[in-house]
C-alpha cells in the first residue's frame, strides 16, 4: 500500500467497508426485509475501476 496514492487508498477502504455483511439488528429492525448486502463483490471476480 505504500505506492499507492492517498485518493486510491481512501476509495479503496470505503468499498472495503461497502462488502461487509449487515448487522443483524438491521434484519431485526427491517422484520427481514433486508436479509442481504446487495454490494457484496467478490474480490477476485469482480475488479474495482479506480483510477488514480
Amino acid at each position: 500500500m505504500g505506492k499507492k496514492n492517498l485518493k486510491k487508498k481512501l476509495k479503496l477502504a470505503k468499498e472495503n467497508r461497502k462488502i461487509r455483511r449487515i448487522p443483524a439488528f438491521v434484519m431485526l429492525r427491517t422484520r427481514r426485509r433486508v436479509t442481504y448486502n446487495r454490494r457484496t463483490r467478490d474480490w477476485r471476480t469482480d475488479k474495482l475501476r479506480i483510477e488514480g
